[in-house]
């Protein structure tokens, strides 16, 4: 995200004028799935002291049930928030374009980054925190290559697509943990669905 920055500022001063703004829309309506990460972070540190999988379990699921709808009313919420709202950002149009430009991965990304910090949660309840810090390096390694091949190719639009997939594929590797059954969900691997049964629909 700092490179990021760093991309934007070497545009000039109006597309890094049109992208700061949309960076803290970005950010600052994906934080709020935080609450739900640090409430699930709390219930399963207590289950998996306790050995409960299955409570362990159904607080993950539902978590992630939950998150999803928020992601997508979050998604909707900052594509008319940007759309309609853009101009009181500035009164320089090309700015005022550019943030419009910005709106759709702004608003698209939203189910995704809230899927990705919750699972941050989710992991760190787990106590699986060598494999969030590995999993994180992983994920900026590939990404910055790819961020800064977007941004030549691409400019301003460019550094909004590498940012998707950075946040993309930070969901994809807490999907995978919990999806394998790998590190502390082993136990999925054995009896799946003595564990989940009750808990994947309301």
């Amino acid at each position: 995200m700092t490179l990021a920055s760093s991309l934007a500022a070497r545009l000039g001063s109006i597309p890094m004028a049109a992208f700061q703004p949309g960076l803290q829309i970005w950010l600052a309506s994906s934080l709020l799935a935080d609450g739900l990460a640090v409430a699930v972070q709390t219930i399963l540190a207590c289950s998996f002291a306790e050995k409960d999988y299955q409570k362990a379990t159904a607080a993950a699921t539902r978590t992630l049930q939950m998150t999803f709808l928020l992601g997508f009313g979050l998604s909707l919420a900052v594509a008319l928030g940007l759309f309609f709202g853009a101009p009181i950002f500035s009164k320089n149009a090309t700015v005022v374009q550019l943030i419009k430009i910005s709106m759709p991965f702004v608003a698209a990304t939203q189910p995704i980054n809230s899927l990705a910090f919750v699972f941050d949660g989710v992991n760190y309840g787990a106590s699986d925190f060598a494999y969030s810090g590995y999993s994180l390096v992983l994920v900026s390694l590939v990404s910055i290559p790819i961020e800064i091949f977007l941004f030549r190719s691409k400019q301003f639009i460019g550094i909004w697509i590498a940012l998707s997939i950075y946040m993309i594929l930070r969901m994809l590797v807490g999907i995978w943990r919990m999806g394998t059954g790998t590190g502390p969900w082993y136990y999925l691997r054995k009896e799946p669905w003595c564990y989940m049964r009750g808990h994947l629909l309301p």
